[in-house]
């Protein structure tokens, strides 16, 4: 749930590989630590999605306690902060003016998650998973845009091809909704999903972008210790804010009368709840994984080609229709998520070839320089 960041993936992934102590691993170990990673950002995803459209059709009603779980299990994040050996910061420590930054840093964004959170659980409340989760998928074209103005990110035509496709997908959800809403859902209420996920992505999208600018111009760093202290210290903030909201808008006063009126029985309501959050937090876990291994890039489009997963899954679980509108919708999107990733392919070749091209040169100037020596002497 990071920024994406404009370094290739494979540079970064050479880059940390030469100088990380965690990852002085053998390219196979480095490789199952990737796909184990990738394994926690598509099932925990997919599982937190799910469990949240389960509490609903069981008789939830609480949109603020389904904005709260999504954060509320940031203290598992503290596991791996603990157990991971981090190297000694070489860097002095901030001043109190770059301090004070930090903090309005974490406050301002955790805000800012408590929103995109509490417009995620609206928008889940009104839809069916699968169609929640293609819509949610516009956030990597939203991302796109976002970046191109924020962070000064390449717009490419393969990008571009992305954003339009993804577009699409979107649009044909929009008009087709009449077949797909979950029992009980108006036309309004399935427009009021509609636009609040839609709304969600973009603001999704806004969020990775102003981290990213956090990283990059106050932080100054991506290490493993600073992208986990800003997933812990935004979702503290969230989860505060979501808890507050939750009291201001008396929905605290109900909360015992839909654990007991829960149609699989309160035992069920609650684990729904604490898996809910646990789900989210692995995914949070996979996702700074491979920030920390590779690169914000590569995790950002694993957790949004995760959406895809979500689809399928709750064909399965829900039995929900595939329609043609709602397949095509999901070919878009693939389509768009390929377009992506193969401008990324073609950034990290283009990059490794001047890489080769320059420690080539350099070892000829190298040589060059010996055999002048060697001929002086």
């Amino acid at each position: 749930m990071l920024a994406d960041i404009e370094y290739p993936i494979l540079t970064r992934v050479r880059t940390q590989i030469e100088v990380s102590p965690i990852l002085k691993l053998t390219r196979k170990r480095w490789w199952m630590l990737v796909a184990i990673n990738i394994a926690f950002v598509l099932l925990g995803q997919t599982a937190a999605v799910l469990l949240g459209r389960f509490y609903y059709a069981e008789g939830g009603t609480s949109m603020f306690l389904a904005t709260i779980v999504q954060t509320a299990g940031f203290p598992i994040l503290c596991i791996p902060l603990i157990l991971i050996p981090l190297p000694p910061s070489s860097s002095p420590p901030p001043d109190p003016r770059t301090k004070k930054h930090i903090v309005m840093i974490y406050l301002s964004l955790g805000v800012l998650l408590a929103g995109n959170n509490l417009l995620y659980a609206v928008g889940l409340l009104f839809l069916s998973a699968s169609t929640y989760s293609l819509i949610c998928a516009t956030q990597l074209a939203f991302n796109a845009v976002l970046s191109y103005f924020i962070n000064n990110q390449k717009f490419t035509p393969l990008i571009l091809n992305s954003v339009v496709i993804l577009s699409f997908s979107a649009a044909l959800l929009a008009v087709n909704g009449d077949s797909d809403s979950p029992a009980g859902v108006s036309k309004l209420e399935y427009s009021i999903g509609f636009i609040c996920t839609l709304g969600a992505s973009a603001v999704y999208a806004l969020l990775l972008s102003l981290m990213q600018l956090s990283f990059q111009k106050v932080l100054k760093s991506e290490s493993f210790a600073v992208v986990m202290k800003m997933q812990i210290y935004t979702s503290l903030v969230a989860t505060i804010v979501s808890i507050s909201g939750l009291f201001a808008s008396g929905q605290w006063r109900t909360l015992h009368v839909e654990m007991e009126n829960f149609n699989s029985g309160p035992p069920s309501y609650f684990m729904t709840l604490v898996w809910t959050a646990i789900s989210w937090q692995i995914c949070s876990v996979g996702v700074v994984g491979l920030i920390f291994l590779v690169s914000s890039l590569f995790s950002n489009v694993i957790s949004t080609v995760a959406l895809t997963a979500a689809p399928i899954a709750s064909l399965i679980v829900f039995r929900e229709t595939l329609n043609g509108a709602k397949a095509i919708a999901m070919l878009l999107a693939l389509w768009g998520f390929a377009s992506y990733l193969f401008q990324n392919y073609l950034d990290d070749s283009r990059t490794m070839e001047t890489q080769k091209s320059t420690e080539t040169d350099s070892s000829n100037e190298i040589r060059k320089e010996s055999s002048c020596v060697v001929s002086l002497a």
